[in-house]
């Protein structure tokens, strides 16, 4: 298992790379909407939508509605509203996490009630890593941003597997340690503290501290991307969201942190004058 994981890493990882540092942002958000489409598409699943033409018809609306949030924050140039939507419902979804399976008590939520939020989830973090990548250094900012997420999940896999005792939320991951979410939240800290001042163009000591601070909210946050994916495959029975990416599931599986930490990274270095 390892090895196809690896394989299929070093295949996404110069292709990462290339659109971010090659394409404009335009291009590199009708890229990521591609990948936005596919999500749509696994989104179906933890709708309990099984039949091809429904799959197709969200992934259709999915499409519609990247256009159309492009085509209303002038192509990127704010993103503050949908990345405003996509935080309110973090912060309702961490309650979610910590209440399962009490917050379910009729079993997973109906299509008419997931479709939306798939389409608010994908579409706000989309146009917020648009919104990123259009700013001045906007790459290296996309990059930042990218590297919270992985140092939080490597930070996290490493202590917790060495150090980790107390569940996290074992009802919804039980993988999952409270010392690993440390682990990972530190070694967040240390890398927006070593990589801020450059990527940022910080003045002072206190623009960084709150860097940090808002790179540690943005990892905390990602956690529960994290956590909430896994309680709604838990709620229908999936293992992954999808087969495409041999040793990882789907697309959702990778990029379930991303979902919550775009916008609310977007928003706090927005709020910052960053």
């Amino acid at each position: 298992m390892l090895l196809p994981r690896v394989i299929t890493a070093l295949i996404l990882l110069p292709l990462l790379l290339g659109g971010i540092f090659g394409l404009g942002t335009a291009n590199l958000y009708v890229a990521f909407s591609l990948v936005g489409v596919i999500a749509a598409i696994e989104w179906c699943g933890f709708m309990g939508v099984e039949r091809i033409a429904l799959r197709a018809a969200y992934a259709g609306l999915m499409a519609a509605v990247l256009a159309a949030v492009w085509w209303l924050t002038a192509g990127a140039a704010d993103a503050a509203l949908p990345a405003l939507a996509s935080l309110i419902w973090w912060c309702g979804a961490s309650v979610l996490v910590v209440r399962y399976p009490a917050s379910f008590p009729n079993g997973p939520w109906r299509p008419l009630r997931m479709a939306p939020l798939g389409l608010l989830l994908i579409a706000a973090t989309l146009i917020t890593i648009a919104a990123l990548h259009r700013q001045a250094n906007g790459p290296w900012r996309l990059m930042f941003m990218l590297f919270i997420v992985f140092a939080a999940d490597v930070g996290a896999y490493l202590v917790g597997r060495n150090y980790g005792k107390r569940k996290l939320a074992p009802a919804v991951s039980p993988g999952k340690s409270i010392e690993g979410a440390i682990g990972g939240l530190v070694l967040v800290a240390l890398w927006a503290a070593a990589a801020g001042s450059y990527v940022f163009q910080v003045e002072s000591l206190t623009q960084l501290a709150l860097l940090i601070v808002v790179s540690v909210l943005t990892a905390a946050v990602s956690i529960i991307g994290d956590l909430t994916e896994s309680l709604f495959k838990r709620l229908r029975g999936l293992k992954d969201s999808g087969t495409l990416l041999p040793g990882h599931g789907g697309f959702l599986d990778r990029i379930d942190s991303i979902l919550a930490a775009a916008p609310v990274f977007y928003l706090g270095v927005t709020l910052l004058g960053m």
